[in-house]
């Protein structure tokens, strides 16, 4: 029973952090580390499932989105028209991918393993409240996605990168990468959420190797349908909240809890917790 509430609990976790500002990986790392609640014990199919639920509740609210932008794609080769907006769409959000999935797939180990300490997330939450708030400074807040440049989509890509590290939000580093650029809000919040489609979709293929070679119990696949519906569910209601947030509020509230986290999380690592 215990398990199956940690596997309802971090799936939760994931679905709220995932999309929200505030890092899905630095809220795992720090919930391993201070309540001893471990994804990895769960195994490989459960980190999995985590993301697969996440996945799945992007592909669902964007789907006709995903759907025109696809189409768009395919009808656009051999000679793609880049003023048709969901025909340049789609490329902005193709080269949006390079460079994180780049990054990745080389430093993915020192990723995961070196740099997983809470002082890493608390400087890396520290740094990105400041991020944010000088992104709502310095923004105009006036592009739609499909009018920006590929070399700001490039950009936002790089952020996207930046986020491997425990502690960065994807979201909020394309987010406020986006806002920068001169995206509103909404724009830079959907663009940033499509985008996560391709790059969560190729980490669940990397991992699936890693995942079928090990043993299958129905323990192990009760925690991943529980895992994987509390991830999915929970994260589509959180698409829809920031969606609705950002028409009214900025990025600073975010700022605020990360540094309110910081400082909670160093307190208690400098006590000895």
């Amino acid at each position: 029973m215990q398990g199956l509430l940690e596997a309802i609990v971090l799936g939760i976790v994931q679905g709220i952090t995932e999309f929200l500002p505030v890092s899905s990986s630095g809220h795992l790392l720090l919930g391993q580390y201070f309540f001893g609640m471990d994804a990895e014990r769960f195994g490989l199919s459960f980190d999995l499932a985590l993301h697969l639920g996440s996945l799945l509740a992007v592909v669902l609210y964007f789907r006709q989105d995903l759907l025109r932008v696809g189409l768009a794609l395919l009808r656009s080769l051999p000679r793609p028209n880049l003023a048709d907006p969901e025909v340049r769409l789609g490329y902005l959000l193709v080269l949006a991918t390079i460079p994180a999935a780049a990054i990745g797939f080389a430093f993915r180990e020192v990723f995961e393993t070196t740099l997983r300490s809470p002082w890493v997330v608390v400087a890396s939450l520290t740094a990105f409240g400041f991020v944010f708030i000088l992104s709502e400074r310095l923004g105009n807040l006036s592009k739609s996605a499909a009018k920006m440049r590929f070399t700001d989509a490039l950009l936002i890509g790089v952020a996207q990168a930046i986020s491997l590290l425990p502690g960065v939000s994807r979201s909020g580093a394309t987010i406020s990468a986006g806002v920068l650029l001169g995206l509103t809000r909404e724009e830079a919040a959907r663009f940033s959420f499509l985008m996560s489609v391709p790059i969560t979709a190729g980490a669940v293929a990397a991992g699936l190797p890693g995942a079928a070679d090990e043993a299958f119990t129905p323990y192990l696949g009760l925690l991943f349908l529980a895992g994987f519906g509390a991830s999915a569910l929970v994260a589509y209601l959180s698409i829809k909240f920031l969606l609705a947030f950002f028409r009214r509020y900025s990025l600073r509230a975010f700022a605020y809890y990360g540094f309110a986290l910081s400082a909670v999380v160093s307190v208690l690592l400098l006590l000895g917790f």
